[in-house]
């Protein structure tokens, strides 16, 4: 039964995304990677909410419940300070998109610095990081197809067919596409958290909700508080903020939540969003308990995976149409926000590293290579997921310490009228030797103990970034423009500023 309400779900979800995609008639890069800049607030919402809350949020957040216990408590404090950022830069990155007809993050990079081949390096980072995020969607996707044929099939056989369908889907899928199934997504997900939650209690013997929090402190004690079971755990409350600061200003600034804002009708979608959505995070209250539910039933995931536990408990626990309904949404919560991860790494491809040296290639050629290349995108995904073995928190906060290289580029030219293209190079390369160096680990565990290092060498980024911005040229004031007009009340830009949508 599982495996039919499963594929009734996906396929069902799929017909309607791509047929809903397809009645923009998107023929061009344009429509394809930003929906013709026409977005409104609700259908804003859900492929906004669908590139937040994804298997990260259930399986990921659920499993260092299990494992860890406080350190989960990360989820609550990134999501509500992200969009608190979020209402301040959103709507900067809306209008210069529309008054500079951008399509990529890298293009705002060239365009705000006056500097091509800072839009070519940048576009190469913002790919790197993309990968290493679809890679947290593909391992959740073959958990779920592992669990979906009952374990039958190998890992590395599961997170192959996972990369196969997502491939399957983004390929035709636009990002109105990706917007449908994000909007079906979270319905099923409420659905899930809600049904899951109400039943749950009995299954582990607890009076009530509040119960298995009590219970899990009596048999584990220490688990609510930092750094939760592992008393040797660098998941201190420091690690917590730091952790919390890191993912707030690197979160707008990956490729894909930077090239989402482009596809709002206006930046009142966007601030409606930024001050509602935060109510979201209320929902990892209940998947932390889900996961601290796992740990007092006693549910061992195969190989100790803590990405698993969730999906291991409810097979455990349920009957086979909650785990179908559980696995169905779990195949969307990869799949919504996978296709937006590739569909922005395909764009920036071919606007930000092919088009700058093949500048005469036109829109049907452009829109066939940004397609193919997310298949190599994708490919490269599925050997990382194979290759390298780690919890679904750890990956992302690793994808979140790669893009927040980018961070001072972005806050700054939106800032700083002097920030340079020599500055953001600077800044990029000091902040990346500061995170990859062979001794940077170890030396930042040394000198400041529980920090985010992720955190520490964005930090360094940006005074490096300031400092060589003030001993060389600016760009010129026609590119600083860009960034720097007056934002209105109704729609975020000074309504002469206005573009017509392309």
């Amino acid at each position: 039964m599982k495996l039919v309400i499963v594929l009734a779900i996906v396929l069902a979800t799929v017909a309607g995304a791509m047929a809903y995609g397809r009645r923009s008639h998107g023929k061009t890069l344009t429509d394809w990677a930003v929906g013709g800049r026409s977005l409104g607030t609700l259908l804003f919402w859900f492929i906004n909410a669908g590139e937040v809350y994804t298997t990260f949020a259930v399986l990921g957040i659920s499993g260092y419940a299990w494992a860890l216990g406080a350190p989960a408590y990360l989820a609550f404090c990134s999501v509500s300070m992200s969009y608190a950022v979020g209402y301040w830069l959103m709507p900067r990155i809306w209008r210069a998109g529309r008054v500079g007809r951008l399509l990529t993050q890298a293009d705002f990079f060239a365009a705000r610095y006056d500097a091509p081949w800072l839009g070519i390096l940048t576009g190469v980072v913002g790919i790197a990081s993309l990968v290493v995020y679809v890679q947290i969607q593909l391992v959740s996707l073959g958990l779920i197809v592992q669990l979906t044929l009952g374990g039958s099939i190998s890992s590395e056989v599961a997170t192959l067919a996972a990369g196969v369908l997502m491939i399957a889907f983004v390929f035709a899928a636009g990002v109105r596409s990706a917007a449908f199934a994000a909007g079906v997504k979270d319905v099923l997900m409420i659905v899930v958290v809600v049904l899951l939650s109400v039943t749950v209690a009995q299954k582990v013997g607890a009076s009530s909700l509040l119960d298995i929090f009590t219970l899990a402190e009596s048999k584990h004690p220490g688990i609510g508080r930092f750094p939760g079971l592992d008393a040797t755990s660098p998941t201190t409350a420091v690690w917590l903020m730091t952790s919390s600061i890191n993912i707030a200003l690197g979160n707008w600034v990956f490729p894909h939540l930077f090239q989402m804002s482009y596809t709002a009708h206006s930046a009142t979608a966007i601030r409606r969003n930024a001050i509602w959505q935060p109510l979201y995070s209320l929902a990892y209250f209940f998947i932390i308990l889900l996961g601290f539910a796992a740990l007092l039933a006693n549910t061992q995931p195969p190989g100790g995976n803590l990405n698993a536990a969730l999906l291991q408990f409810v097979s455990e626990k349920y009957p086979a149409w909650m785990v179908g309904l559980l696995a169905g949404t779990g195949f969307l919560l990869a799949l919504a926000p996978g296709s937006m991860l590739l569909l922005t790494a395909g764009s920036i491809f071919t606007r930000n590293v092919v088009r700058p040296f093949r500048p005469g290639l036109g829109e049907a050629a452009s829109l066939s290579l940004s397609r193919g290349s997310l298949v190599v995108f994708a490919a490269i995904a599925v050997w990382l997921s194979i290759s390298q073995k780690g919890s679904l928190v750890k990956i992302l906060l690793d994808a979140y310490s790669a893009i927040g290289m980018l961070a001072p580029g972005v806050f700054l030219g939106f800032l700083w009228k002097r920030t340079s293209a020599f500055g953001v190079l600077a800044g990029l390369v000091a902040g990346f030797v500061a995170l990859l160096a062979p001794f940077a680990a170890n030396f930042w565990a040394a000198a400041v103990p529980q920090w985010e290092a992720g955190l520490i060498a964005m930090a360094i980024n940006a005074v490096v970034t300031i400092v060589v911005s003030l001993a060389t040229p600016k760009p010129r004031a026609a590119a600083v423009a860009l960034s720097m007009q007056d934002i209105g009340a109704r729609d975020g830009v000074a309504p002469a500023a206005i573009a017509r949508p392309t």
